[in-house]
Formats: C-alpha cells, sequence, structure tokens
C-alpha cells in the first residue's frame, strides 16, 4: 500500500505538505497541488486511502532516559506536541540496543510529519551525520535540541552552556575560589567542549588556576570515580558538566571525609526540582526546559507548514539560570586567613 512518504518522496515536499493538499488545507501553492494530486494518481492511491492515514505524528529521539534531563525535555516537548494534537512516538536509543541511525531507519519507513532529536551524533565531532543529510531528501523537518556540528543542516535550540560557566566560575570567585577541577563529559561532546572552553577563558582572564580536568562519560558512577582523583589535588571547587557528575562526585567526596561546601564547592548542570531536596542543596546551572521545548515544537510546526524552511540553518539560543544551593560556599583558605 502507498503511503503520504511515497508521495511526499515522488513530488520532493514534506509528508505535512501532502496532508494539506489531501485535506484541502491552505499554505500550498496551485503548482504544488497540483503536482501532488498527480503523484497521488500516477501512484495509484485513492484521495479516500490518503485521508486514513493523515494523523500528525512526529518522532522524538533521545539516548537512554538514565541522564534526569532528557526525561524532562521528553516531557515537556510530549506536552506541546499534544497541544497541538500530534501524536508522538518516543524513540530512545541505549548501549548494546538500537543505534540512532537504526532509528531513524525504521522512522522514515513510516509516514513521519517531523522530528525532533533531544541528542544524538549531531552533538558529537566527527559524528555520522549521512543520516540528517537522507532526512533533508526526504523534506522531513528536523529539529535539534543541544550544540550541534556546524556542519548539520536544521533549526537548533539550544542553551547558552557558555554562558552558564561564566556564570558558574564568576560564583567561585566571588567565594575567594583560585584553585578549581573541571569534571566534563565526553571530550567529542559539543556542550562539554563550549562548558570547558567558556571556563579556561574565564579562568584565564581573571588569575584561576584549573588544577585539572577529567573527561568523562555523564554518569553519576563517572562523577563518583573521577572526584576520587580530584580530591588528592587540593582544589576548593569543583565545576561538572551534569548533575549526575556532580552527585557522584559529593558521594565520593564526602566517602573520604570531605565536607561539601566546607571543604569543596560543587557546581553541576541541569537542575531539576528534586536537587532542592537533598543535603546539601546542589547549586547548578539550570536549562530553560520548558522554553526549549516551545521553540523547538514551534521550529518544527513552521516547517510541517512551510517547506521552505527546511533544511535552512537556524539557532535559537537561550540563558541558564544560576541556582545558587547549599553546595556551594566561601573557599576554605579564604575563611582560615579571616579567622
Amino acid at each position: 500500500m502507498k503511503t503520504l512518504a511515497d508521495i511526499a518522496q515522488k513530488v520532493g515536499v514534506s509528508q505535512a505538505t501532502v496532508s494539506r493538499v489531501i485535506n484541502g488545507k491552505p499554505g500550498v501553492s496551485e503548482e504544488t497541488r497540483q503536482t501532488v494530486m498527480e503523484a497521488m494518481q500516477s501512484l495509484g492511491m485513492p484521495r479516500s486511502e490518503a485521508t486514513r492515514t493523515t494523523t500528525h505524528e512526529v518522532a522524538l529521539v533521545t539516548p537512554d532516559l538514565n541522564n534526569p534531563i532528557f526525561p524532562a525535555f521528553t516531557t515537556a516537548i510530549v506536552t506541546q506536541l499534544a497541544q497541538r494534537n500530534v501524536l508522538p512516538l518516543l524513540c530512545t536509543y541505549t548501549l548494546g540496543g538500537a543505534t540512532e541511525n537504526s532509528l531513524l531507519t525504521m522512522v522514515m519507513n513510516r509516514q513521519i510529519d517531523g522530528i525532533i532529536f533531544i541528542a544524538g551524533n549531531y552533538d558529537t565531532r566527527h559524528g555520522d551525520f549521512s543520516m540528517y543529510n537522507l532526512l533533508d531528501e526526504r523534506r522531513i523537518p528536523k529539529v535539534f535540541i543541544n550544540e550541534a556540528d556546524s556542519s548539520v543542516k536544521g533549526t537548533v535550540v539550544r542553551t547558552d552552556d557558555a554562558l552558564g560557566c561564566d556564570m558558574a566560575m564568576k560564583l567561585f570567585m566571588s567565594q575567594g575560589h583560585r584553585r578549581v577541577a573541571l569534571l566534563m563529559g565526553d571530550p567529542n561532546h559539543y556542550p562539554s567542549i563550549m562548558k570547558y572552553q567558556a571556563a579556561l577563558r574565564f579562568a584565564e582572564n581573571n588569575n584561576i588556576e584549573i588544577v585539572d580536568t577529567i573527561w568523562t562519560t555523564y554518569g553519576f558512577e563517572s562523577g563518583h570515580d573521577a572526584a576520587i582523583k580530584l580530591a588528592e589535588n587540593g582544589v576548593t571547587a569543583l565545576l561538572c558538566a551534569s548533575d549526575s557528575l556532580a552527585l557522584g562526585a559529593i558521594k565520593a567526596l564526602n566517602a573520604r571525609g570531605m565536607r561539601v561546601p566546607d571543604d569543596i564547592s560543587v557546581i553541576g548542570y541541569d537542575d531539576s526540582p528534586q536537587l532542592g531536596y537533598i543535603r546539601p542543596g546542589l547549586t547548578t546551572l539550570r536549562q530553560p526546559v520548558e522554553s526549549i521545548a516551545r521553540s523547538a515544537v514551534t521550529s518544527l510546526y513552521a516547517m510541517m507548514n512551510d517547506d521552505s524552511l527546511i533544511g535552512q540553518h537556524r539557532v535559537v539560543t537561550f540563558d541558564p539560570e544560576l541556582v545558587v544551593r547549599g553546595s556551594t560556599g566561601l573557599c576554605r583558605d579564604l575563611l582560615l586567613k579571616h579567622a
């Protein structure tokens, strides 16, 4: 049975455009409308059959949901899609399970109207971007959340990670910290790269020593293991690329008899409501999840209704918010000096 995807591919438009033609909706040129109708006829697809398959469906591609920021984005995006009566298709790739590319292959075999990526190959240096090019050829609208490689076409909705790290380093400096360690994610991951470069620039411009930088994965266990090494370097402040890393680090530091923030201050990145209920509460950079989700869905919907927007490169940036809780405080060296 022929589908909207077959018609869209034959004509070179999005499935959303085909849907608008079939349902007699505005926003399509007469030339395109006629071309779509001719394609339907040549493919032997009756209008009645096509009409039965016009429910809008958007794929949401995300890594495993163990990192709390991914479920937060997922929930916010699904809520925004529901407000537009769009059916979400959750596609989760995991280590040892489905890959992003294999999921995209399956998605393209469906009558999908668009895709929102929460993370993926696009946010990694030297990643495999071939599937994104194929999506462009199929005229499937897509939006990327987070940093993206400059060669990847599409709308990117991101948090200003560099600004966030400036905020964190400025707080450390105001509290008298001059020996700071960085606990970053994958060294090829663009968000980690942006955070690292911003912290390094701030340190160089403000006479702060970056004593050590550890690159690792974003999990709780990774933060725990890395903090054991950092605790031996005499640092008084630790900036982490995610809240999971920060929480793992705090547990390891406590196990070694180091008090947070009395002996060492810790800042995470992302934020979730639960972080205000742990002791000490985690100081962190809050990503504007709701605003990013709203912008991502609005951008995708615009592309679904205007084919000319597909493939255009556009970056929408939101500022993070520094949320100060109990894991940061005055530098111990400063306190001893004034004791």
